[in-house]
């Protein structure tokens, strides 16, 4: 047998121990981690119910954090507290606090806040990874889609941190995460709103992280590309090849829920002020929006053209 066939057979079964100890012990530093950053914290997850939100909820429910679960639908908040009951050992978990949030509805904001905060008085951790989408042309949306969006994005989480800041004044701690878009940093066509919310939210959150660093409580602000869905979830491939649309497709560029969760809790660990969660590519897009802007605005142009040029053949 050719000696470097045999080597090459030896090697795999190598390769793939080694590859499964790494992923353990990631796994065991992500659990510390956890265990340390959350235990016995009080935080709230204002989209439990969405891909992130379901991930985050059960990393810091066997964490040990006393969580309050947030979401449109009672049912699903109810099914999904049952599911963390059943996978966790009851001895050392906390059973979750349900709440119903909507921020399409910012007169329930008083209302949401209190309950909140009566849940067990005060709170540590504040996750804001709810977001609304939309993706069309800037003349094509109404006025009332405009303010829905805002409401979603940028409303709805500023008047949230703005509703729990005396609280967590008055002991002088507390975390304030803002899960955000890309978009935060740069915009791409046909998102108009929605990177306008993004932009939004994330000046309000880098404003408010100095203004509050007196009283010992952090801000931190994740942007990533987007979170990736179950397989079975994906959305079909954009149909259109332009350049700026690479900056969006699925499977090479999305981050996974367990990605975001882990990247989520080293941020509350370390309390870094802000994380880019992005391929090269993205985050090259951001550079040349800050130092090159003629030729971002260039490629984001040629990348319509292309996309219109692509839907008329």
């Amino acid at each position: 047998m050719d000696p470097a066939w045999t080597t090459t057979v030896m090697l795999v079964p190598c390769v793939v121990v080694l590859t499964a100890g790494l992923f353990y012990v990631y796994g065991l530093i992500v659990g510390l981690l956890t265990k340390t950053s959350v235990r016995n914290k009080v935080v709230v997850i204002t989209d439990a119910l969405s891909a992130l939100g379901k991930e985050c909820s059960d990393v810091f429910h066997k964490g040990g954090a006393r969580l309050i679960l947030c979401g449109k639908s009672w049912e699903k908040l109810e099914e999904l507290a049952d599911d963390l009951a059943n996978a966790s050992d009851p001895t050392v978990t906390f059973p979750p606090k349900l709440v119903l949030v909507d921020f399409g509805d910012m007169d329930s904001m008083p209302e949401v806040i209190e309950e909140i905060l009566d849940c067990y008085g005060c709170l540590d951790v504040l996750i804001l990874n709810s977001s609304m989408k939309v993706k069309a042309p800037a003349q094509s949306l109404s006025l009332e889609m405009d303010k829905l969006l805002m409401d979603n994005n940028y409303f709805g989480p500023v008047t949230l941190a703005k509703g729990v800041l005396p609280s967590m004044i008055s002991r002088r701690t507390g975390h304030l995460l803002l899960v955000n878009s890309i978009q935060g940093k740069l915009a791409v066509p046909f998102r108009s709103t929605y990177a306008a919310s993004k932009h939004a939210v994330q000046a309000f959150f880098d404003c408010l992280r100095a203004e509050v660093e007196e009283y010992g409580i952090s801000v931190s602000t994740i942007n990533h590309t987007f979170i990736s869905r179950a397989a079975s979830e994906h959305a079909e491939a954009p149909s259109s090849k332009s350049v700026w649309s690479l900056l969006y497709t699925e499977k090479p560029l999305g981050v996974s829920p367990v990605e975001a969760a882990a990247e989520l809790v080293k941020t509350l660990s370390n309390k870094k002020k802000e994380v880019l969660i992005a391929p090269s590519l993205p985050k090259m897009a951001v550079y040349a929006r800050s130092f090159f802007p003629n030729v971002f605005f260039a490629v984001m142009a040629a990348g319509v053209k292309s996309a219109d040029a692509s839907e008329n053949m």
